[in-house]
């Protein structure tokens, strides 16, 4: 997995699947944050997401306020945020 991070853009490429990924995620998110209080976060071609990251993701969106606007560029991801109904949390939208 790797993220490219360009202003409250980020970018994540290859599938989110560990633990390593998760705190590499949150590591970035966390300094993005700090300037940025609006998120676009474009998951290029994950086919999936890990369970910390969706509430690492739900806690930004709920208690800190963060915007976070999710491009998904493959359709089982954006299906497995309808089946857990984040879709209109995460602003979640098929690229």
């Amino acid at each position: 997995m790797e993220i490219n991070i360009s202003s409250n853009n980020v970018t994540i490429e290859g599938n989110i699947k560990s633990i390593n990924d998760f705190q590499k995620i949150k590591t970035l998110l966390d300094q993005t944050i700090i300037e940025h209080k609006s998120i676009v976060l474009n998951i290029v071609n994950s086919i999936s997401i890990t369970s910390s990251v969706i509430g690492y993701l739900n806690k930004l969106v709920l208690k800190d306020g963060i915007n976070i606007k999710m491009i998904v560029g493959d359709s089982q991801l954006l299906e497995l945020l309808d089946d857990l109904d984040l879709i209109s949390t995460f602003n979640a939208k098929l690229s």
